[in-house]
């Protein structure tokens, strides 16, 4: 590439890392892999994470959960809307990077790209509206209130599908953040650049850091560490194609009693979403309280 005087310069190329705690690493390895688009052009090299990689993401969500889920739905919200606002500016990126991952043509791209950030921007209102819609105040014989009130489960993991590079990731990071849970979250294996520059969205939005963390690699590497560790509460096996590593992961989840969401067969990421994902990350826990006189 010229520069203004003529001379040749090299082109800076993006380094594609790890994001965790609100930082980006390399792995802790070293290593990293090639990412081709959809002809099988190469694109990058991405982060290859570890095990190390993985329980360093669950330390930061562990770490960033409690005070995600004390906030007001209120506040979520905002700093959710304010993200969608942030990926509405990069919409061009972010659709160049869906048609090379899916071999989309632009327009198409452009439309998925859409569809992720309305539905982000519908997750995000339902922040502030959990409680109301999934909790309940209950009638009981005596002389007592007895409330029922959704609560986080914790720190849930999330394997991303790999069919829908941008509106799949979406689709599974929105409902566990937006109910007060912190994700760390396998970013599709071949097709992980839209993933990263969401990483980027988030590190200059107001999300705390550590509320989602986002590793690049191997599924059947990295996934069963994040199913076998104690520190996590919730498992999305989403993007999970081989049947026998998913039956695997959910043995590997049964050992602290996670809250397993078992992947679909033939997932429609365009279709509406309901409440299914934020209600299966959430505890109903019931509260007694005497009438006062």
């Amino acid at each position: 590439m010229p520069t203004d005087n003529g001379s040749e310069r090299v082109e800076v190329r993006k380094a594609y890392k790890l994001y965790i705690g609100g930082a980006f690493p390399r792995s802790e390895s070293g290593r990293s892999y090639p990412v081709s688009d959809a002809r099988g052009r190469f694109l990058a090299n991405a982060a290859l994470a570890s095990r190390k990689d993985a329980r360093d993401a669950v330390a930061a969500a562990y770490k960033a959960w409690p005070g995600w889920s004390a906030r007001t739905g209120y506040n979520r919200d905002q700093i959710l809307y304010r993200i969608a606002e942030m990926l509405e500016g990069r919409r061009d990126q972010f659709a160049a990077e869906v048609a090379a991952a899916e071999g989309l043509s632009r327009a198409r791209a452009a439309a998925q790209v859409s569809a992720a950030i309305d539905r982000w921007v519908w997750y995000a209102g339902w922040a502030d509206k959990l409680a109301q819609v999934l909790g309940a105040g209950n009638q009981v014989s005596g002389p007592f209130f007895n409330f029922s009130v959704p609560e986080p489960a914790g720190v849930v993991a999330a394997v991303a599908p790999r069919s829908s590079s941008l509106l799949g990731l979406v689709s599974v990071v929105a409902p566990v953040i937006v109910a007060g849970n912190a994700c760390v979250v396998l970013a599709a294996e071949d097709r992980p650049l839209p993933a990263v520059s969401l990483a980027e969205v988030l590190a200059t939005s107001d999300l705390p850091g550590g509320v989602v963390n986002i590793l690049t690699g191997a599924v059947a590497e990295v996934a069963p560490w994040l199913a076998s560790h104690f520190d996590v509460h919730g498992l999305d096996l989403a993007g999970v194609e081989d049947p026998a590593l998913a039956a695997d992961l959910e043995r590997a989840a049964a050992g602290n009693l996670k809250r397993v969401l078992l992947p679909e067969r033939e997932p429609d990421w365009t279709a509406d979403p309901g409440l299914t994902r934020m209600r299966a990350f959430l505890e109903i826990k019931t509260v007694w309280h005497p009438v006062g006189i």
